[in-house]
Formats: C-alpha cells, structure tokens, sequence
C-alpha cells in the first residue's frame, strides 16, 4: 500500500482524491499506522477545501458583479454651485453720509456700481425728502423739497463682499446704520412711509403738503414787520397748510392771540 501511495503522489493522484472510496482506503492505511497514508489523507482534505474556496470565491465575486451591474450609476455635477440666496436678495438699509451733499453722493454711488458691473445687486438709491409749502413775503405759496433726514441716504442693495466694498469706498459714506458693526435692514413698514412721503409733486396732496414753518408751541418770539412790528410773544399754535403761526401778545395786560404769516416773526434766543 506504501508504495501505491506513493506512486498516486508522484502522478498527482492523491491531491485530485474525488471518489470517496479511495478516500476510505486511505484512512484505513492511515488507522493502522501508514505514516505516508496519512499525510495522503491530509493533503487530500486540504487540497479539497482549497477547491471549495477557490470555487465559493469566483461565486461571490460573480455575485457581487450582477448586483453591480443592477445599481444605477451616481451622476455627479461637477460644474454645479451651491446657489446663496442671501448673495443676490435686495433689502433697504441707511447709509451715514456728510451732511449737504446727499445727492451728489447718491449719483457716485450709482457711477460705481455701474462701473464694475454690480447693478443686479443695487436698485434704488434715495435721498428721503418731503413737499413742504413756504411761502414769500409777498405771501406768495410755493412748494419745495426738504430732506427728511439730512445727512442720510437710502440704498436698497444685497449685501455681499463687492457691494459692500463699493459702498465703503464711495467718497463721503461713513457706514450703515446698525449693530455690532452689522447693517441693518429697514423695517418695510418704514420703507413704504417714508417712500410715500417722497413721492413726486405731482401725485402729492394737498393734505401731504405742509408749510416749513420754524416754530413750535411755546417758543418765545418777536415781529420783524407788520402792524406789530417789534412786538414780542408766545408761539400758541401754528397752521402749516396756511403758514400762519398764532401768537399770544400781551396786550393792556391782557393775553391776546392774532394770527401773522409766519416769515413776519423771528425767534428770540
């Protein structure tokens, strides 16, 4: 049997054991001490689970390559940017700007941003006034345009790192208004008053329209000319449609109230 075993080994025979009858012979031999029988016996069950391995492998891999082949392919756009909403969204903020030169400084804005190319990122630029009616010597009524809040603008923009740079380099800004160095957007509410009141002439009313009048209630003042020319008073009551302040003058010692245009008095310091 020794022998035979070892010529099977030199042709390979024993490494390819398949029928289980040869397998058993070999055990048998290996049982009654067959030192060759039994390194048979062990070469034969190795090579066996290095076939089931090698077999049970390829099935995995080929497995995994149908599962592959059922997964739809991940299309990746490379190209696409995340889209910043807040980059592009327009909202009305305040701008400080030196006092008696809002416009001028309004039309440099507006150059600027022009010129490098950020209008998509600018509207309208507005310095708030207000129809105020004054009136002439003559007494003639005339209506003008009076700045609301002199020494500020209005810039209805997005905030982003080239506006806020155009801005900040505009001759004459200070900065905007706002907290913790952070501007602040305007209330909508106060946007459309204040719009509102600036509106062109011609849509204006007449209740809109009211008088420049330089006076308050109480204040202490003296004619300049008129029937009571140096006359000194109290400021009772002032009409701004009509222009006409109402003054207490003490008159035989008594308060009495007369109405005068208001450009015939002036203020006493």
């Amino acid at each position: 049997m020794s022998d035979e075993i070892q010529d099977a080994d030199k042709q390979g025979d024993v490494v390819g054991v398949s029928d289980a009858a040869s397998l058993d012979e070999l055990v048998d031999s290996a049982a009654e001490g067959d030192v060759d029988a039994a390194n048979a016996v062990d070469s034969a069950v190795v090579d066996s689970a290095v076939v089931d391995e090698e077999v049970g492998g390829e099935e995995v891999l080929q497995e995994a390559a149908s599962a592959d082949d059922d997964v739809e392919p991940l299309e990746l756009d490379l190209e696409a940017e995340p889209e910043d909403e807040d980059e592009s969204r327009k909202q009305w903020y305040i701008l400080k700007v030196q006092v008696n030169r809002e416009d001028s400084i309004r039309q440099a804005l507006q150059r600027r941003y022009l010129r490098d190319g950020l209008e998509e990122y600018f509207g309208d630029v507005v310095v708030p006034t207000e129809d105020v009616a004054e009136f002439t010597k003559s007494g003639k009524r005339r209506i003008v345009k009076r700045k609301l809040y002199p020494g500020y603008i209005m810039v209805h923009m997005a905030i982003n790192d080239d506006t806020w740079f155009v801005v900040r380099e505009t001759p004459g800004i200070g900065d905007f208004t706002g907290s913790g160095g952070r501007p602040t957007p305007m209330d909508a509410v106060d946007v459309e008053r204040i719009l509102k009141v600036g509106k062109p002439e011609e849509e204006a009313s007449d209740a809109t329209v009211r008088a420049a009048i330089p006076f308050a209630p109480n204040d202490q003042i003296r004619v300049k000319e008129g029937n009571f020319q140096n006359f000194e008073g109290t400021v009772e009551t002032i009409d701004e449609a009509k222009g006409h302040v109402t003054v207490l003058f003490s008159i035989f010692g008594r308060p009495t109230p007369v109405e005068l245009p208001h450009w015939q008095i002036e203020k006493l310091d």
